[in-house]
C-alpha cells in the first residue's frame, strides 16, 4: 500500500471489474425474455431464487434399512443356489429373511467350501444341530452396505429430478439413512412426491395361470408370488413366479406414448442382453401371459400373441397423461436401491415466498439508506468516496454470485447485508485512522497514506478471521446456513478489495486535483 500512486494496470483493472460487474448483474434486473433478448457476448446468468424465496416443497426422505437388508440377503439367496449348481452344494429349504439367508445341508463338510466361496462378501456362516445353516452379513459389511445404498438414493434423486427440470434443487444426505430435497418453483408438491419417492423396482414375472384357484384360497405354492390385478375397478389374485424373468435395470429408455386404445401408456425399450432374454421369454410362452409389476404392483398382465424380438414393450393401466410422463422420467433415472418414506414435508406458498423477497429487498434497501447517510454526514466528501465503493460492492457481489450460479435464499440475503456492514466498518477504520494522523500533525498526504497503512492490517486481520468462521459454517453446516457462509465469504473478498483498492484510487485522485490544506473529514 505504500505510494500516492496506483499503477496504469491496476487502475485498468479496476475500470475492467467496474464494467464486468455492471454487465453482470444486470440480468438480475431483467425478465426471462429481456435476458434471452440480450447480445450474445452479454452475460445471461442471473441468481436463482431458493426455495425460501420463490416457494416449492421440502422433503426429508428415509431409506428402509430394513428393505436394503431384505434385498441384500435375498441376493445371497441367489448366489448359494448358483453355488449348488456349479459346485455341487447339496441343500434343502432355502430361505431369505431380513435377518439372514436359512438352510439344511446333507453334508455338513460343504460348510468349509460355503465359508469360502462367501468369505469375499464377509458373510458368517453358522452351523448348528441338524445341519442347519444361518448365512448373516459382517456389521461392517451392512454398514458399508447401507452407505452405498444411501448414496445411490442420493443418485438417483438427482437424476429423477433432472428429469422434472426443476431449477437448482438441493439434494444432499443427512445422517445414515435421510436425505433432504429441496425443489424451488414445484407447484404440484403431491405429484413430485409421488414421482420422486417412487421405488421404481420394475420386474416382469410370467403369470401360473394353474395355481390361480389355490392362490384364491390364500396357500401360496413354493417359488411363487401372490399378487393383485386390477380388471374394471376390481381385483384379483393374480399368481406369478417369485424370480423375475427381466428386471428394469437391463431397460435403455422410457417414453410416454398411447395404447392401440388410446388411452395414455408407457413405452419400454430393453439393452441387448433385455432384448435377447425378453425374445427368448416371448417365444418359449407363445399364449402364455407375463406379468408388469412395478413396486410390487400389476400394470398390466398381457398375453405373448408371438415373439417379440425387437426388445420393446408397453406398459398400460389406468394412467393420466401426467402420471405416464412422471413414469417414464422415473424409470429413465432408474430404480431407487431400496423403498424410501417421506417422513417430514413443508410446503413454501409463491405468495410467501413473494412477501419474504420484498421484506428482504425493503429491509436491504433500507439498510443500505442509512449506511450511505451516515457516511456522507460523519465523514463528508471521503464518506461520498466509501458509498461509492459500497455500490461496486454490491454490484461487484451480484455478479460473482450471478457467475456462479448461486442460488439466493433469505440466510444468503443476510450474507450479502453483513457484507456491506463489513465493507463500510473497514472504510470507517480508514477514515478514523486518518483523523488519528492529522490530529499527530501529519500533512494531508501523509494522514490519507498513513490512514489506509496504518489501518490495512486490522482490516485484514477482520475479514481473515471472518472469513475462518464462514469456512466452518460451509462445511459443518446445511442448506441455508451453506448459503449464507457462501455469500458471506464472496462478500467479503469483494468488500477487501473495494474498501481498500477503490476508495483509495478515488481519494488520491481527490488530493491530486485539489489539493486540500485541511481533509474534508
Amino acid at each position: 500500500m505504500n505510494g500516492a500512486n496506483l499503477s496504469i494496470w491496476l487502475k485498468l483493472a479496476v475500470v475492467a471489474m467496474l464494467v464486468w460487474s455492471a454487465a453482470a448483474s444486470l440480468p438480475n434486473l431483467l425478465t426471462p425474455e429481456q435476458r434471452a433478448a440480450l447480445p450474445g457476448f452479454m452475460p445471461q446468468h442471473a441468481m436463482t431464487l431458493g426455495l425460501d424465496l420463490q416457494g416449492g416443497a421440502h422433503l426429508v426422505l428415509e431409506v428402509s434399512q430394513a428393505d436394503v437388508l431384505t434385498k441384500a440377503y435375498e441376493n445371497l439367496e441367489d448366489q448359494v443356489r448358483e453355488l449348488g449348481r456349479s459346485q455341487n452344494l447339496g441343500y434343502t429349504g432355502l430361505a431369505s429373511r431380513a435377518d439372514g439367508v436359512t438352510l439344511t445341508l446333507r453334508d455338513p463338510v460343504q460348510v468349509t467350501m460355503l465359508r469360502e466361496e462367501l468369505a469375499r462378501e464377509q458373510v458368517q456362516v453358522n452351523l448348528t444341530e441338524g445341519n442347519q445353516a444361518t448365512l448373516t452379513f459382517g456389521e461392517s459389511f451392512l454398514t458399508e452396505l447401507q452407505k452405498r445404498a444411501l448414496a445411490q438414493t442420493v443418485q438417483v434423486l438427482r437424476s429423477r429430478v433432472d428429469q422434472f427440470g426443476v431449477a437448482e434443487p438441493v439434494i444432499q444426505q443427512q445422517g445414515s439413512n435421510r436425505v433432504i430435497v429441496e425443489l424451488p418453483g414445484v407447484r404440484d408438491v403431491a405429484r413430485a412426491k409421488a414421482a420422486i419417492g417412487k421405488t421404481a423396482q420394475l420386474n416382469f414375472h410370467l403369470v401360473d395361470e394353474t395355481a390361480t384357484a389355490s392362490a384364491g384360497s390364500g396357500m401360496v405354492p413354493p417359488g411363487k408370488l401372490l399378487l393383485q390385478e386390477e380388471l374394471g375397478g376390481t381385483t384379483r389374485p393374480l399368481l406369478v413366479e417369485r424370480r423375475p424373468s427381466l428386471t428394469g435395470q437391463m431397460l435403455t429408455s422410457a417414453a410416454a406414448a398411447f395404447d392401440q386404445y388410446g388411452n395414455p401408456a408407457v413405452d419400454i425399450a430393453f439393452d441387448s442382453r433385455g432384448t435377447q432374454l425378453f425374445a427368448k421369454l416371448s417365444t418359449e410362452n407363445v399364449g402364455k401371459r407375463f406379468a408388469i409389476v412395478l413396486d410390487g404392483k400389476v400394470y398390466s398382465a398381457p398375453v405373448f400373441r408371438e415373439a417379440i424380438l425387437g426388445g420393446r414393450a408397453q406398459i398400460s393401466g389406468a394412467f393420466t397423461p401426467e402420471e405416464s410422463q412422471d413414469l417414464a422420467a422415473v424409470l429413465n433415472a432408474g430404480a431407487l436401491p431400496a423403498k424410501v418414506e417421506v417422513v417430514e414435508e413443508r410446503t413454501i406458498g409463491p405468495s410467501l415466498g413473494a412477501d419474504s423477497v420484498n421484506a428482504g429487498m425493503v429491509a436491504m434497501g433500507m439498510g443500505l439508506a442509512a449506511v450511505l447517510v451516515f457516511m456522507f454526514l460523519f465523514y463528508g466528501l471521503f464518506g461520498l468516496a466509501a458509498n461509492v465503493a459500497v455500490l461496486f460492492n454490491l454490484t461487484l457481489l451480484v455478479a460473482v454470485m450471478s457467475a456462479m450460479g448461486f442460488t439466493l435464499t433469505l440466510p444468503g440475503m443476510a450474507g450479502m447485508v453483513l457484507t456491506l456492514g463489513m465493507a463500510v466498518d473497514a472504510n470507517v477504520l480508514i477514515f478514523e485512522r486518518m483523523r488519528e494522523e492529522v490530529a499527530n500533525g501529519k500533512k494531508p498526504l501523509a494522514a490519507i497514506l498513513g490512514g489506509f497503512e496504518g489501518a490495512f492490517r486490522t482490516i485484514l486481520d477482520g475479514h481473515v478471521t471472518t472469513l475462518v468462521a464462514a469456512f466452518v459454517m460451509f462445511v459443518f453446516g446445511s442448506g441455508p446456513v451453506k448459503g449464507f457462509a457462501v455469500a458471506l465469504a464472496i462478500g467479503l473478498v469483494v468488500s477487501l478489495f473495494t474498501s481498500v483498492t477503490l476508495t483509495r484510487w478515488m481519494i488520491l485522485s481527490y488530493y491530486k486535483r485539489v489539493r486540500p490544506a485541511l481533509l474534508p473529514l
